[in-house]
């Protein structure tokens, strides 16, 4: 039986992709391996998103080559969409595919088994408008399945190479989206995470359909179905109809992750950002009078060229009025190929350092500060996986992104649990097991209002 290796570097996108890359394989008959052990072929599913992700994604590649000098090695992602030549001259690659005809990868390998010439598949990624269909009906991870929606971004913000390497806009076709959520509730997964490149623009290419027409149907058309999460969307895409659904349905979760990137004005206009911080103030407010327990995640990038002390110091206000639940802090980091890497006033690491540890520091006041209203409270949670220090206790998350620890069984991982919130913290909440929610009655908490 031949036998495979797979290396994700990147974002949720990519992890779901690789799911699908496998899906074919295993239907060729080949037996999975782990990526440290002798395979005949490695995939290495590469990132782009900084000058760092290439790095990794090269030291990834070097290292399937040491493994087994005679393995035929695909690398696929971003980074090979955006420098496929810089790939193929890594010596013992042999086939290099981008972001698209990932589908064709078992075409490839035979042929390259035929003729022993490397393969550039690499096409211009600008000139594709079809969503490419990958269907994953399992995952690897037994508790919670991503489902992608939609493909590329027609954003071009200064700092971000990603449209460059997943190409424009373009939408999943929604039958597709709803036959496979289907088939992932009949595999026993509770929760689905709808992701893509730019998820919450889903349906800007189709007609008379878009992203809440999605949602309605979702929540409609999916039985069994407990939770429906939503990996990001932008202030923009969270429209009053969006609102609206969000209101009536009983499986959306009471979470959502807003990108702000920046809470000042003059920074947000040098990203080329589409929206204000007025303007997204005003979207959370609409949100939290609908859902006053909502938590808000969202990232942030500090130290974008020319961010002086005072627009640092806007972003943190913002950050603390608006009372995120959580943040994810990113030092700007220069990419080749765009605008903001040219811009004059790039920020000196010790400063870019010093924004981040005072902002890591707000989101952890913050977190606990959310955590803390539900002390006492009875909520949903699914059970993923074993706590690394203590083997007796689980870690799982509630509906409200909250993480959770607390003493369950491997049977419950993976099932819907109400756990009691006795000491509330982050970045976990410790817990004490109620109860297994039946599948026949399991209602998930609705977003309260």
């Amino acid at each position: 039986m031949p036998t495979v290796a797979f290396h994700t570097l990147g974002c949720k996108v990519n992890h779901y992709e690789t799911e699908a890359i496998w899906q074919l394989f295993k239907k060729a008959g080949y037996e999975r391996k782990e990526f440290e052990s002798r395979a005949d072929v490695y995939v290495i599913n590469t990132c782009t998103v900084t000058n760092t992700g290439d790095k990794k994604s090269r030291q990834v590649i070097r290292r399937a080559v040491r493994r087994n000098p005679d393995a035929v090695v695909c690398v696929t992602g971003c980074y090979a969409q955006t420098s496929p030549a810089e790939v193929m001259a890594i010596p013992g690659v042999d086939i290099v595919i981008g972001t698209q005809d990932r589908h064709k990868i078992l075409d490839y390998i035979e042929q390259f088994q035929r003729e022993r010439q490397p393969i550039n598949a690499v096409h211009n990624i600008m000139k594709t408008r079809v969503f490419e269909e990958m269907d994953v009906p399992e995952f690897t991870d037994r508790t919670r399945a991503s489902l992608k929606i939609q493909e590329g971004c027609n954003n071009f913000c200064t700092f971000c190479i990603i449209p460059w390497a997943r190409g424009l806009m373009r939408s999943r076709d929604p039958q597709e989206i709803i036959r496979q959520a289907r088939q992932l509730v009949a595999a026993g997964y509770k929760e689905i995470v709808l992701t893509g490149i730019h998820t919450g623009g889903y349906g800007t290419d189709l007609k008379d359909y878009n992203f809440a027409s999605l949602l309605r149907d979702l929540d409609e058309q999916v039985p069994g179905l407990k939770r429906l999460r939503i990996s990001s969307i932008e202030a923009s895409q969270i429209t009053d109809e969006v609102i609206d659904v969000l209101k009536r349905s009983e499986k959306i979760v009471r979470h959502l992750h807003i990108p702000l990137q920046s809470g000042s004005n003059t920074v947000l206009k040098r990203m080329r950002r589409k929206y204000t911080v007025e303007f997204y103030a005003e979207r959370l407010a609409r949100l939290r009078e609908v859902f006053p327990e909502l938590a808000v995640t969202s990232d942030v990038i500090v130290g974008f060229p020319g961010e002086t002390e005072d627009e640092f110091i806007e972003t943190y206000n913002f950050i603390r009025e608006q009372r995120f639940s959580e943040l994810h802090v990113f030092p700007y980091s220069k990419r080749t190929g765009t605008p903001a890497a040219r811009m004059p006033n790039q920020i000196d690491e010790e400063t870019k350092h010093d924004r981040v540890r005072r902002l890591i520091a707000l989101s952890d006041q913050l977190a606990k500060e959310y955590a803390s209203r539900f002390e006492g409270q009875v909520l949903e949670v699914i059970p993923e996986e074993r706590d690394k220090e203590r083997p007796d206790l689980y870690v799982g998350y509630t509906d409200n992104y909250l993480k959770v620890r607390f003493p369950a069984t491997e049977e419950m991982v993976g099932e819907l649990v109400k756990v009691k919130i006795t000491k509330a913290g982050y970045p976990y909440n410790e817990g004490e097991f109620v109860r297994v929610v039946p599948d026949e009655m399991a209602r998930s908490v609705k977003w309260s209002s």
